[in-house]
C-alpha cells in the first residue's frame, strides 16, 4: 500500500468512524471502487486506534473522571454510588460481548464478512433499523439511567459492528435508543464503550501488519495519523449535530450507498470479492 492510498483511507476512516454509516464498510467499498486491494482487517483495526485517540482527547475530562473515580472506588466504598464509578463497570461488562465474539469469529471477520454484497445489504438493513429506532422510540433516559443490564445490552449491539457495513456507532446508538436513551447520551456512551474494544483489537492486529497484510507499517501509521486528526473534527461536529437533529440524513445515505453498491456489483462494475484475495496473499 502506498502512502497516498493510506492517507485517503485514513481520511475515509476519520470521516466515517463516528457517523452511523460504517467506517469498515466504506474502507472496503472505496478500495474496490478505486481498484485498490482490500486494505485488510488489520489496517482497519489499527487505523481505528487513531479515531479512538480522537475520542480520548474529545472526552478527556469524562474519561479521566471515570478512570480516577472507578479506581478509587475499589478502595473507598462511598465512591461506588457515583456515576463515574458505575460507568467504569458498565464499560467493562459492555465490552465483554464484543471481546468474546471477536475472537470466535476472527476468521469470518477477516474474510467472509468482507464481501461487497453483504456490506451493501448491511448498510441498507441496519440503516432502516436505525431510522425506525430514531423515529419511533421514546427517548427519555440519560447516562444516569444506565445499569449493568443496559450496559450489557449496549455491548450486545456493539458486537454487530464486527460485520463491515453495520457501523459500530450506528449499531450501539440504535441499541441505546431502543433502550430509551436520548440521542446524545446514547452516542456518548457508545463512543466510550468502543474505546476498550477498539484499542484491544488494534493492538492485537498490530502483529499482522507487515506480514501477509497489504498495508505495511509506514502506510498504516500514515492512515492512523490522518484518521486521528479528521476523527476529532468529525466527532466534535457530530455531537453538536445530534443535539438538534435526527439520524435520518445518515439513514438515507446508507440506503442510497447500499443500493449503489448492489447495482455496481450486479452490472459487473465492482467485483464483490475484488482485491480480497490479493490482500490476503500479501501483495505489495
Amino acid at each position: 500500500m502506498s502512502i497516498f492510498e493510506a492517507v485517503i483511507l485514513g481520511l475515509i476512516q476519520g470521516l466515517t468512524e463516528f457517523l452511523p454509516i460504517s467506517s469498515s464498510g466504506h474502507l472496503r467499498v472505496f478500495s474496490a471502487f478505486f481498484g485498490w486491494p482490500d486494505p485488510g482487517a488489520a489496517f482497519t483495526a489499527v487505523s481505528q486506534i487513531g479515531t479512538e485517540l480522537a475520542v480520548l482527547v474529545y472526552f478527556r475530562k469524562r474519561v479521566w473522571g471515570i478512570l480516577s473515580v472507578w479506581t478509587r472506588s475499589l478502595f473507598v466504598r462511598d465512591l461506588r454510588r457515583k456515576l463515574d464509578a458505575r460507568m467504569g463497570w458498565y464499560i467493562i461488562v459492555g465490552t465483554i460481548p464484543i471481546g468474546v465474539t471477536g475472537l470466535l469469529l476472527e476468521e469470518q471477520i477477516d474474510h467472509a464478512f468482507r464481501d461487497l454484497r453483504l456490506i451493501a445489504l448491511n448498510l441498507i438493513v441496519f440503516g432502516v433499523i436505525l431510522g425506525a429506532a430514531d423515529r419511533y422510540t421514546r427517548k427519555h433516559r440519560e447516562l444516569t439511567d444506565l445499569s449493568v443490564q443496559r450496559g450489557v445490552i449496549y455491548g450486545v449491539f456493539q458486537t454487530l459492528a464486527l460485520i463491515p457495513g453495520v457501523s459500530r456507532s450506528g449499531a450501539t446508538v440504535t441499541g441505546g435508543m431502543l433502550l430509551g436513551f436520548k440521542r446524545k447520551d446514547a452516542a456518548e456512551y457508545a463512543f466510550l464503550l468502543a474505546m476498550p474494544a477498539v484499542f484491544a483489537s488494534g493492538v492485537y492486529k498490530l502483529f499482522d501488519i507487515g506480514g501477509n497484510e497489504y498495508a505495511g507499517w509506514g502506510a498504516t501509521f500514515a492512515g492512523t495519523f490522518v484518521a486521528l486528526i479528521v476523527g476529532y473534527i468529525v466527532i466534535a461536529w457530530f455531537m453538536r449535530f445530534i443535539s438538534t437533529h435526527s439520524f435520518m440524513p445518515f439513514v438515507h445515505y446508507r440506503i442510497a450507498l447500499g443500493i449503489l453498491v448492489l447495482v455496481l456489483v450486479s452490472f459487473g462494475v465492482l467485483d464483490p470479492e475484488g482485491g480480497s484475495q490479493i490482500a490476503a496473499s500479501g501483495a505489495e
